[in-house]
């Protein structure tokens, strides 16, 4: 084995990696899946939303920045212990009940990583009470629609749909329970059709709707209507 080449174990499972690669890509290098929310491929990760949370030698830790080091060689990875699979369950349930989530009307349904997550988790009824908050839908833009009832803030939006110079179309506003997404309404008035389809795509939930685009794929025959979520990794 080469010296940037790792060797440890995740559930039992030998694997193998580079040093310096993120755990959760490890991970689904080795054909074992990790949930996520807030995961992005080629966007330095941000760790918001927890649920990709393993033990590591016993400790928690976000997967995705977790990097493969040196010290790793060994190392003892759980990953689905009924401990953390409770966890990320917590973690749907408490995006529901924080939200206004009603899939059957959202445009997203069936490519939606929320509700996929849910029906991974069995999820029938949350243990929490829906706090059913009040948030503004802004339709102002002409290529975006925000729904700010459905963002489960995981910042993909932030970190990702940029422009030529590096500034973000979307932003976090307040703070605490107040905190919401915002778009930067001068930047999108010139938003091309491509970059509107991107954030589209790149939103995990249905916060994020390209105008007049929304229902293109039919109920049915969309991305988790036919495979559960993570089935995609585990054959690469």
């Amino acid at each position: 084995m080469s010296d940037n080449k790792i060797n440890f174990t995740i559930d039992g499972k030998q694997c193998i990696a580079e040093e310096g690669m993120d755990l959760w890509k490890a991970a689904m290098v080795n054909g074992i899946f990790i949930p996520y929310f807030c995961h992005l491929k080629d966007v330095i990760p941000a760790g918001s939303c927890r649920i990709c949370t393993v033990k590591v030698n016993g400790r928690c830790m976000a997967a995705c920045t977790t990097p493969i080091t040196k010290d790793m060689n060994g190392a003892v990875v759980e990953n689905e212990t009924p401990q953390l699979e409770e966890m990320r369950k917590m973690i749907v349930e408490l995006l529901f009940v924080e939200g206004n989530h009603f899939c059957p009307s959202c445009e997203k349904s069936g490519n939606c990583e929320l509700q996929a997550m849910a029906y991974r988790y069995k999820m029938m009824v949350p243990q929490f009470s829906y706090n059913f908050p009040l948030r503004k839908v802004d339709a102002s833009t002409p290529k975006i629609y925000l729904d700010r009832n459905r963002c489960i803030q995981c910042k993909k939006c932030i970190r990702a749909i940029k422009d030529e110079q590096g500034r973000s179309y979307f932003a976090f506003y307040k703070r605490g329970n107040k905190l919401e997404i915002h778009i930067d309404h001068e930047l999108a008035a010139n938003m091309s059709n491509e970059l509107a389809q991107t954030a589209m795509d790149t939103c995990p939930v249905g916060a994020i709707i390209r105008k007049e685009k929304g229902f293109d794929t039919p109920i049915g025959k969309r991305k988790f209507d036919k495979e559960p979520i993570g089935t995609e990794f585990l054959k690469k």
